[in-house]
C-alpha cells in the first residue's frame, strides 16, 4: 500500500465518521438551542431540562437514518476488507 492509497483511506474513513455523526449532533444541537431559548424565556433555569428532549430526538433520528448509516458503514468495511490483498503483496 502506497503513501497515497493510505491518505485516501484514511480521509475516506474520517469522511464517514463525519458523514455518520453530523445528523445525530446537528439535532442534539438544534434541540439544545431551541430548550435554551424556551429557559431563556420562561426565567426556568433547571440545566437537566434539556436531556430528556436531546435523547428523544436523538433517538427518533437513529429510528429514521439507522437503516442509511448501517448500510454506509457496511459499504465502508466490505471497501476496506477487499483491500486486504493489495496490502499483503
Amino acid at each position: 500500500m502506497t503513501l497515497g492509497q493510505a491518505t485516501s483511506l484514511l480521509r475516506e474513513g474520517i469522511l464517514q465518521v463525519l458523514f455518520m455523526a453530523s445528523p445525530l449532533l446537528i439535532t442534539a444541537m438544534v434541540v439544545g438551542l431551541v430548550i435554551a431559548i424556551l429557559q431563556a424565556t420562561t426565567s426556568i433555569q433547571e440545566q437537566t431540562l434539556t436531556f430528556v428532549p436531546k435523547v428523544i430526538a436523538i433517538l427518533l433520528i437513529l429510528g429514521f437514518l439507522g437503516g442509511w448509516m448501517f448500510t454506509s458503514l457496511a459499504d465502508f468495511t466490505v471497501r476496506v476488507f477487499s483491500m486486504i490483498p493489495e496490502v499483503v503483496r
